[in-house]
């Protein structure tokens, strides 16, 4: 027996655990257990022997370095909104989930400094609305940002609407705090910008999704608060006129667009017929759909600017029909739409989901490829591609027939991978790898990549306690 393949769950680990963190600290019963063990659409389960739950920083260090000593494996957990099981323990039964959500101060708050300093369990919606409470914005945002949580974003390295403006949220820190898996802590909470003293440690972390440390807390940047914000809604007739109009955008207000976003036809009249209180924005369908916002810092004239934009779009043919959002109530229906594209479908069938990203002026040809390729080997499929065109990631929703998943789902996500990867791009954007895409992922990279990850693995956690079976796997982790 390996390190790799650690015995059963010694007994007196949890008497342990339940010492350090006390009563409200540990989870045992099974019915208690189970929404830490379903992933967020419902559609898979794990077992875990038992849930733990720390509410410091040094809890954190003591249940870790109980289960270093015990050989314990645990998976680190904050809001368990993921989507690529990189969250939830596997069918073993011998893997504990160590949840942070009662990790949930903010330490620090610094408008001159622009950056909040705050703890992994802290939900992103309670980050955004402090930052805004002193005037200053913290960029990120997600469709699930009212229940996901700051550690899963960080160990996600999450992107959201926001990117082609301000980053990915591995651009948005500024320093963590970080449990090892030998149960120290690495203090690396600075708040700086500069800091040129060797490697970048802290990134590491980011996009690891807990296998090599567990995040407690990070100093993220802060942002001035726009003052003027455009949200726009336009038709088009489809993903190459969409990128012209994203070439014209581009030239004439970069720097102010926050978010360029694609929808089929299908999704949008789905949002509107199954979304309560949703109405389509533009009078008519029409096959393709953008939603565009732009924001500054000054009081106004966006708006002018804005106009003479939509003169050129209009000249040069761009645009079918469009509008612009004249109240806060308008433009939350329209990013209600964007935002529930999977919910509005998924009375339809069983919905494959994936996030892939390839070069942006290759958005097109990605999409025809996968609408051809279903059309010709899975006509019983719906295709229902959707996401961020600014950076060339796509949400790639396959609506197929329940009782033919098992069959289809695989062929379905092997080709999207294959036709991404043959274009020049990731399997994964924003969403990780977790579980799900790990063989994909490592069918795909070259050795030279799987023996540097590898080594990393093998420097940070040396007897793979943490999320083992994540991004790589036990051949992998051994090597």
């Amino acid at each position: 027996m390996s390190a790799f393949d650690p015995p059963l769950l010694p007994s007196s680990f949890l008497e342990r655990c339940a010492a350090i963190l006390g009563p409200a600290g540990i989870v045992r019963e099974p019915q208690s257990i189970e929404p830490y063990v379903t992933d967020f659409w419902r559609q898979y389960r794990g077992r875990a022997a038992a849930v733990l739950r720390p509410a410091s920083t040094a809890e954190v260090a003591a249940v870790v370095a109980e289960a270093a000593r015990a050989r314990v494996p645990l998976v680190p957990q904050s809001g368990n909104t993921g989507l690529v099981r990189g969250g939830i323990p596997d069918a073993s039964g011998r893997q504990v989930v160590l949840s942070l959500e009662r990790m949930t101060r903010i330490r620090e708050v610094d408008p001159r400094g622009e950056h909040i300093v705050v703890e992994a369990g802290c939900v992103l919606e309670t980050v955004q609305q402090k930052a805004a409470e002193i005037g200053r914005l913290f960029p990120l945002a997600l469709g699930a940002q009212g229940s996901c949580r700051i550690g899963g974003n960080l160990a996600t390295n999450a992107g959201g609407v926001a990117v082609l403006r301000y980053g990915m949220m591995r651009d948005l820190v500024l320093g963590l705090e970080v449990v090892l898996a030998d149960g120290r802590v690495w203090d690396g909470l600075k708040a700086l910008r500069k800091d040129n003293t060797g490697y970048d440690l802290k990134q590491l972390f980011i996009g690891s999704e807990g296998t090599l440390g567990v995040i407690t807390a990070a100093a993220l940047e802060l942002f001035p608060a726009p003052k003027d914000r455009q949200t726009l809604w336009l038709g088009v007739e489809g993903p190459r006129i969409a990128l012209d109009v994203f070439e014209l955008f581009r030239e004439k207000a970069g720097e102010v667009i926050s978010s360029f976003e694609l929808l089929t036809g299908f999704g949008v009249e789905a949002a509107c017929a199954h979304l309560p209180g949703v109405r389509r924005p533009l009078p008519e369908p029409h096959p393709w759909h953008l939603l565009i916002e732009l924001s500054w810092s000054f009081e106004d004239g966006l708006s002018e600017k804005l106009e003479a934009v939509m003169e050129r779009a209009l000249e040069m043919g761009l645009v079918r029909d469009g509008t612009r959002a004249e109240s806060e109530a308008q433009r939350a229906n329209m990013w209600r739409i964007r935002e529930g594209q999977s919910e509005a479908t998924r009375h339809m069938g069983f919905i494959v989901r994936s996030d892939v990203t390839v070069p942006i002026g290759r958005i097109p040809e990605l999409v025809e490829r996968m609408a051809a390729w279903v059309a010709g080997n899975a006509p019983a499929v719906t295709l229902v591609p959707f996401g961020h065109v600014g950076d060339g990631n796509l949400h790639f929703n396959f609506i197929a027939p329940p009782e033919r998943v098992g069959e289809l789902a695989p062929l379905l996500l092997e080709r999207l991978y294959d036709e991404v990867t043959a274009l020049g791009g990731s399997i994964s954007a924003e969403h990780g790898i977790g579980r799900m895409k790990r063989e994909a992922l490592w069918r795909r990279r070259p050795a030279l990549d799987r023996e540097l990850m590898a080594r990393i693995k093998a420097a940070f956690d040396p007897h793979g306690i943490l999320n083992p079976g994540v991004i790589l796997d036990g051949a992998e982790e051994r090597s």
